[in-house]
């Protein structure tokens, strides 16, 4: 049950201020002192569920499993899902992984009307070995228990959770593809089910983990270049907002956007900022480019956690393989349309590409920007960083090179 604060609590764990030190742990980066002034004062803070008070119900109609080699992303779920039901009055009630099911919710529920929602992308991979992998699950975990502070859902124990991620995907293991092209995905989903109309904190709220099967993101394939729409008309985050979040409301609106730009004949849309268009996105991936500098040097460079992009697992990975090999700058910065052009112009730029979970490491190799095709010759350069990368992070995610990034189940 929440555990009231009083005043000796609040004196044992909270900073100057009366905000907790762990609710200050999790709004980590620039965002923390206004999102902290919109929380206003914690009456309680709620116990985590247990992964020890697991409840297994297992389905008795088990589905066939996909041919590998024909998945497609996001179509395909395994028997069974893990569900957690939280309230104000009881707290956190036991975790249940239950037959995959349809979900009852009240009309007036928050998440429907309020965008009271959030989700995480992961994947499990199965080696040569034939050992099941978590690729640094504990990052989802953490930026899934930002974007919950953000958008004013309970917290919960992040090591508790994963563990019960980890029993969920135990249980359906047979549905990781015995493949080197595919993986199982997981979806965990966070949303408010205040049963009223009004907007505030909800009283309710539903957990849950869903998994399934998936092979390449685009339909291009694995490996082959996208082309994208860069129009400053649309944004898709600003300062002060929470395009930093993996909140459902920040990728509901770009799918108009997407729609326009498939009718142009593009795969994705390059995100722009401000009034000198900052490239920020890629769809729903962070972006990078390799160049050589003004200076003549090499570098990567991607755009910095200024409170627009999403700190993404594989960006992170890919700046940290980077900084590990140590041959070139790695730097975050802010990149404009102006500073691509000119590189272009001066034949500085060597390869453009997305990342991110569900495409790992994705190539551009043209942008449409201001009525002008760019072409970006990435794959004219190997392209070797990009290639690189996705030979390295998918060696460690299937367990062919060993890293403490790999955690098997």
């Amino acid at each position: 049950r929440p555990v009231p604060l009083d005043s000796s609590t609040i004196n044992g764990m909270a900073a100057p201020g009366g905000v907790p030190r762990a609710i200050k742990r999790v709004l980590k980066g620039r965002a923390c002192t206004p999102v902290i002034s919109l929380l206003g004062p914690q009456r309680f803070l709620s116990t985590s569920f247990k992964a020890s008070d697991l409840q297994i119900e297992l389905s008795s109609c088990p589905k066939p499993k996909p041919d590998p080699g024909k998945l497609v992303f996001g179509k395909h779920f395994t028997d069974h899902m893990l569900t957690v039901e939280w309230t104000q009055e009881n707290g956190w009630s036991k975790p249940h992984i239950k037959p995959f099911q349809n979900i009852s919710l009240h009309p007036a529920s928050s998440a429907l009307h309020y965008s009271v929602q959030l989700f995480e992308g992961m994947k499990a991979f199965r080696g040569p070995d034939k050992h099941v992998r978590l690729f640094r699950p504990m990052l989802n975990m953490e930026r899934m228990l930002r974007t919950a502070v953000r958008a004013c859902l309970p917290t919960f124990d992040k090591s508790e959770l994963l563990e019960c991620i980890r029993q969920l995907i135990c249980v359906d293991q047979d549905w990781v593809p015995h493949s080197d092209s595919a993986s199982l995905y997981i979806r965990p989903t966070y949303i408010g089910t205040e049963p009223s109309l009004g907007v505030a904190k909800s009283t309710r709220a539903l957990l849950y983990v869903i998994l399934g099967p998936v092979g390449p993101y685009f339909a291009t394939g694995s490996f082959n270049p996208v082309s994208l729409l860069a129009d400053p008309r649309f944004v898709r985050a600003w300062m002060g907002g929470v395009g930093d979040c993996k909140l459902g409301g920040n990728y509901g609106p770009t799918i108009f956007v997407q729609s326009e730009a498939a009718k142009e004949g593009f795969q994705q849309v390059l995100w722009l900022y401000g009034d000198d268009h900052q490239m920020t996105e890629v769809g729903t991936m962070n972006i990078f480019m390799f160049w050589k500098d003004q200076q003549g040097d090499l570098e990567l460079v991607t755009p910095p956690l200024n409170g627009i992009i999403l700190p993404g697992v594989t960006r992170q990975s890919l700046l940290d393989l980077a900084h590990k090999w140590g041959e070139f700058k790695v730097s975050e910065k802010v990149i404009t349309m102006a500073d691509l052009i000119k590189g272009l112009e001066e034949k500085r730029v060597k390869e453009v590409f997305g990342s991110g979970t569900a495409c790992v490491v994705s190539p551009v190799n043209n942008i449409f920007y201001q009525g002008k095709h760019y072409h970006i010759p990435t794959m004219e350069n190997g392209p070797e960083i990009a290639k690189r990368f996705l030979k390295e992070l998918t060696d460690i995610q299937y367990g062919r090179v060993a890293s403490d990034w790999a955690q098997p189940l």
